[in-house]
Formats: C-alpha cells, sequence, structure tokens
C-alpha cells in the first residue's frame, strides 16, 4: 500500500552510559563496605538508577533535521520514504544508502540520518537532470518502491552504495525489476572482502539488470577492495559496464565513510556525471 504520509514518528538515537555509571558505583565505595545495611546499598542502587536516568540518551537519537527540498514523504508498505518529483520526469531513480540503510524518515519530507551519504548528499543533483528521485529508507520492500516509481515514469534505475547493494541484491532476489542499476563502492564479489556479496545473492547474472559498477581505485574499505570489480564483472558479463574513479579525498582513520575514497569525497561532480550518463543511456 503507497500513501501520503499524515503523522509524526520519532526514533532515537544515543549511546552507552555503562561507564558512568561504573564510576559512580565505584564512587559509592560498596565494594569495600560489604556489611553495609541494606538501606545504604538501596540508597546506591537509586542514584545508580537515577545517574542511569540522567546520563543515558533513548537508544536512538535522532540527529539535526534535514528537509528536502521539493519533497513529499510517502509510505510504502508502511515504511516512509522521501518522493523528489521532477517537472515532466524522464524516469526515476531510487537511491540506496550505505551503513544500517536508516534515514529516519519523518512527515514534511524530512530525515535525520544519512545526510553525508554520497548519493543521499547529491539527491538534488541526480533531481537536477529531470528525474523522479526517491530517497529510500531501511525496510522498505524494494519491489513496491520500484513499482510506486514505475507509475510515476518509467524507466526506473536503482542506485545503492556500500552496503546499500548488498540490500539492492537482496530486493532482486525477491523479485524487484528495475531497468537499470548502479552499483557504487559495492559489496560485489568474494574478493570484495567479508560480507554477503551481490554476487552471491543474487546466484545468477540472470537476475541482474544492465548494471554500471562505478568504484574508486584507492578504495581502503575491507568490505569493498578494488580487487573484488573484476571477479564480478567476469561473472556479469556483458550486463556490466565499470568506471574507475581516482583522486579525491581520503579518510585514512575512517577508510568506510562518506569522508574518504568510499564515499567519493571530493568527487561529487565526476560521481553523478559518470552515474548519469548511464542512466541516461
Amino acid at each position: 500500500m503507497v500513501q501520503g504520509l499524515n503523522g509524526k514518528a520519532a526514533r532515537a538515537r544515543g549511546s552507552d552510559a555503562v561507564q558512568g555509571v561504573r564510576r559512580l558505583a565505584c564512587g559509592t565505595g560498596a565494594s569495600a563496605a560489604p556489611a553495609a545495611p541494606r538501606r545504604i546499598l538501596q540508597g546506591a542502587g537509586a542514584a545508580i538508577a537515577a545517574a542511569l536516568m540522567a546520563v543515558a540518551p533513548p537508544a536512538w537519537a535522532a540527529g539535526p533535521a534535514v528537509v528536502v527540498k521539493h519533497g513529499e514523504t510517502v509510505t510504502i508498505d508502511g515504511v516512509r520514504n522521501i518522493v523528489m518529483r521532477a517537472d515532466q520526469a524522464k524516469g526515476g531513480i531510487l537511491l540506496l544508502t550505505g551503513g544500517d540503510g536508516r534515514l529516519n524518515v519523518t512527515d514534511g519530507a524530512q530525515f535525520t540520518d544519512g545526510a553525508d551519504n554520497v548519493l543521499i548528499r547529491n539527491r538534488d543533483a541526480f533531481a537536477a537532470r529531470g528525474y523522479n528521485v526517491m530517497l529510500v529508507d531501511l525496510g522498505t520492500d524494494l519491489a513496491a518502491a520500484v513499482g510506486y516509481m514505475s507509475r510515476l515514469k518509467a524507466p526506473v534505475t536503482v542506485i545503492g552504495t556500500s552496503k546499500g547493494t548488498e540490500r539492492l541484491a537482496q530486493g532482486l532476489a525477491k523479485g524487484a525489476r528495475p531497468d537499470k542499476v548502479v552499483l557504487s563502492s559495492g559489496f560485489l564479489s568474494q574478493e570484495s572482502g567479508p560480507g554477503d556479496s551481490v554476487q552471491a545473492i543474487l546466484g545468477t547474472p540472470s537476475r541482474l539488470p544492465p548494471a554500471l559498477v562505478i568504484h574508486h581505485r584507492e578504495d581502503h574499505c575491507r568490505w569493498t577492495r578494488p580487487a573484488g570489480v573484476e571477479p564480478f564483472n567476469t561473472w556479469a558479463g556483458s550486463k556490466v559496464e565499470v568506471a574507475w574513479l581516482n583522486g579525491g579525498v581520503d579518510d585514512q582513520a575512517n577508510p568506510c565513510r562518506y569522508s574518504g575514497h568510499h564515499g567519493f569525497a571530493g568527487l561529487d561532480a565526476a560521481f553523478v556525471d559518470r552515474v548519469m550518463a548511464f542512466v541516461a543511456k
């Protein structure tokens, strides 16, 4: 079921407060006084509980809300997503972010997570080429999302990056049928690194639509090593085009994040140009 969204939802994300509680517990001196009266121990426990409530945020503390220009929140089988509609659209593009896939979409075309991801941060650039664009949140049924975008305007291309390529492959295996796919910094083959690969999930190239693999030659992320590209290309055969990017900005301390070669940092224009050349074919 696809419908417009009314109503608000809040999700929270936060950090562990165990260390702070441990420091407080040590400060009570409870371990040095095993014979302390019950009421003292109960008081210490209450103090620890109160401290936990004071310092521990909810399990998921939302980041600052980002409002998507010209966007609307829609629900697809109960999951919120954001759609940007183009005037006289040429087709549709779905964006699958990396990491845990969570955008935390709420009403009013807002989301709180993943704004720095290479796909999400370039959403306006994709839309500016004359395509409807969907920001796909975690848990969305890909086949239903592709169907929704196809009804707006076909052809439809699904673009996944990093772990989003894994979710893209899972969607294809479950019956999603986009016209094309783009695999960016992908979990492509066994040689890419640990984790389920697109090749392993699909099992056969017959499930793969025409695809663009776009990868940075210096991607240091252990899940998406450049060595995984050629085996995937050999497996998929003529269905795949491969595009390599070079240069940009690296983040050696965080090799699997948006801020380095894995996330095409400093290469947004080149990245969008190469992806859209494939989409527009």
